[in-house]
């Protein structure tokens, strides 16, 4: 696939970039894009919840009444699950809720979220550039000036740059990351993929082409 490179203002330079069909142009697998999906969630999450169970609620031990004559069942301790304030029966531990995927499923995902994005045309190349201070307004500029100011926009930068960075910050729809950080949620949950020239030679490198 062959695409135009814009500058910042939206025009055509009259340069081209070719996108690899071995990247951008693949047989798109549902079930590897759900599973490095499924990871990059699960990662998300703190795994902290935790309720105390019947030997961490502080109280005595002692037996609370008779076992036999009161006309009700027999209890043990105040601190029975069976009792307000008592512990919580298989309650939530902390945990981990990570999982390992193959590094070859990973990058199968990725290939299969940019073709997607490929055939969709939602792909935008444009040159390198950079701002000369962090300004919002600069963003949202660039954002009117290729069309994509309705959109939730992904930018993918060759390197850090943190002009750019601290530039979109302020925007819901606008996200930044480099060519190597690049991930599969990150290519799904975006309507528009805005390339910079630079960066389609990272993401090849990164797939080792």
């Amino acid at each position: 696939m062959e695409l135009s490179v814009l500058n910042i203002e939206g025009k055509e330079t009259g340069k081209k970039v070719t996108l690899n069909d071995q990247i951008f142009g693949i047989e798109p697998s549902d079930h590897a894009i759900y599973l490095d999906v499924k990871q990059y969630m699960a990662n998300q999450r703190q795994g902290t919840s935790k309720t105390k169970e019947r030997a961490e609620i502080t109280g005595s031990t002692k037996k609370i009444k008779r076992q036999k004559g009161t006309g009700t069942a027999r209890a043990g301790s105040i601190k029975s699950p069976l009792f307000r304030g008592g512990g919580t029966i298989f309650g939530p531990r902390p945990r981990n809720y990570g999982f390992k995927l193959n590094k070859k499923v990973k990058h199968l995902a990725r290939k299969s979220a940019l073709t997607y994005k490929a055939n969709d045309k939602s792909i935008v190349v444009i040159e390198d550039f950079n701002f000369e201070a962090p300004k919002t307004k600069e963003m949202v500029a660039l954002q009117s000036n290729l069309q994509i100011a309705e959109k939730k926009a992904l930018f993918v930068l060759p390197t850090e740059n943190n002009n750019i960075y601290l530039s979109s910050r302020n925007l819901r729809d606008v996200s930044v990351v480099t060519a190597s950080e690049l991930s599969t949620y990150q290519i799904l949950n975006a309507k528009a993929i805005v390339l910079c020239e630079g960066s389609v030679a990272k993401i090849e490198e990164a797939f080792k082409l």
